[in-house]
Parts: C-alpha cells; sequence; structure tokens
C-alpha cells in the first residue's frame, strides 16, 4: 500500500471538515471532490493574468469585456452563415428555432425567452409571418388569444440553412476541450440563472441597476 498516498489523502479530509465548517459542500465523496477541484481552482486563478491588472483592472471588468466580444464574434458568424439568404437577421433564425425547439407559443413568450424588447421582437415575428416561415393559430387554452407556429415551410428552409448556422455555433466554443466547454457551461448557466430572476421581475430601467446591484450583493455574501 502507498502509504505516503494515504497520509496525503488523510490530510486533505482534515483540510476539508475544517475549511467546511459552513457546509458549503455535501459531507460526501461528491463534495470532497468539488472541494479538491475549487481549491486548485483558486490556487491556479490567484496566477492569471490579464490586461490592465496591475493597474487594478477588476476581473469582472474582464469577464464583462469578453463576453461583450464574443457576442460580437458570434454575430459575425452568424452573419456569415445567412449570407445570400432569406434572413434578414440572426434573430429570425433563432426565433425560428425557439419555434420549432419548444413549439408554438405567445409572441409575448417567444419574445421573452430571446430577451429582446417588444417592438423589436414585433418586427422580427411580422417578418417571418410575412415570408410563410410562421402563422398565427387559436390557442387552445384561450380561444382569445392567438399563438405562434412555425410552419413546414419555415421548416424546411431552416433545416435548409441549419449546416452553416450549426458551423456558425461551434466555431463560437474555438479551441475549448470538451472538458472546457462543459465546465463553461455550467458557469454560464449558472449566470444565466441569476439574470433571468432578475429580468423576470421586469424592472424599470431607472431601478434595474439598483435592485440588480443589490441582489449581486446578498449573492455574493455567501461567496
Amino acid at each position: 500500500m502507498r502509504y505516503d498516498l494515504l497520509r496525503e489523502v488523510l490530510t486533505l479530509l482534515e483540510s476539508f471538515e475544517t475549511s467546511n465548517h459552513n457546509d458549503s459542500y455535501p459531507l460526501s465523496g461528491d463534495g470532497f471532490m468539488q472541494w479538491i477541484i475549487d481549491t486548485k481552482s483558486d490556487s491556479i486563478s490567484s496566477n492569471i493574468e490579464w490586461e490592465g491588472k496591475a493597474n487594478g483592472r477588476s476581473v469582472e471588468s474582464v469577464i464583462s469585456t469578453l463576453l461583450v466580444h464574443m457576442n460580437k464574434y458570434a454575430k459575425n458568424y452568424s452573419k456569415s452563415a445567412i449570407h445570400e439568404s432569406q434572413f434578414s437577421t440572426q434573430d429570425e433564425f433563432i426565433y425560428l428555432i425557439t419555434l420549432n425547439s419548444f413549439g408554438a407559443m405567445s409572441k409575448t413568450e417567444l419574445i421573452r425567452r430571446n430577451k429582446m424588447d417588444k417592438p423589436t421582437g414585433m418586427q422580427i415575428i411580422n417578418r417571418l409571418i410575412k415570408c410563410g416561415w410562421t402563422i398565427q393559430i387559436d390557442s387552445t387554452k384561450d380561444k382569445r388569444s392567438k399563438i405562434l407556429e412555425i410552419t413546414e415551410e419555415g421548416k424546411t428552409y431552416l433545416n435548409h440553412k441549419m449546416d452553416d448556422i450549426r458551423k456558425a455555433t461551434k466555431i463560437v466554443t474555438a479551441d475549448l476541450t470538451e472538458k472546457e466547454k462543459l465546465e463553461l457551461a455550467r458557469l454560464l448557466s449558472k449566470m444565466d440563472k441569476f439574470h433571468q430572476k432578475i429580468y423576470n421581475q421586469n424592472i424599470s430601467q431607472e431601478e434595474l441597476l439598483k435592485l440588480a446591484y443589490e441582489n449581486y450583493t446578498i449573492a455574493n455574501k455567501h461567496n
């Protein structure tokens, strides 16, 4: 038996129990492994450098800027994917993908799923209807209401361009390994969950920053 390894594991377990006094991690094998991963990540992250760090630029600033950059890169690839097609913008095929994936829904739900303001969303929907890619049908829940449904023509045209759209989607993840992609997806999902709760409250623009920052402060007290 490798007693040196056993002693190292026991030392780690002791450190785990000592540092986990507030039960941040479950007292299980999975909790222990996650603690090791996070501890190692903390050690690595302290050595990460970024532009402006020496001058006091925060990691939040870097992340925010990089997310904006990623969005711009993704839009450029999407524009290339629909070049010389009948799609005017990437939002049109995103709306069609949403309807194709999740089924018929109201205009409001479709717009909110794609995090858009109502006037812009309605312009996209009207364009999809005009092209014959979506239709309005009576709601089965409320006959007074109309819901949107993707048409067979819409499905056909979407499928016609899906190969290029998938290529554009794959390019965005660059040269990340499969493990890195899964970790990034986990982190982005965590961020999305936080922001979705705020988004669902329909807070006015003048109050949004204040209330969102309050939520941020409360959430980070536990980190």
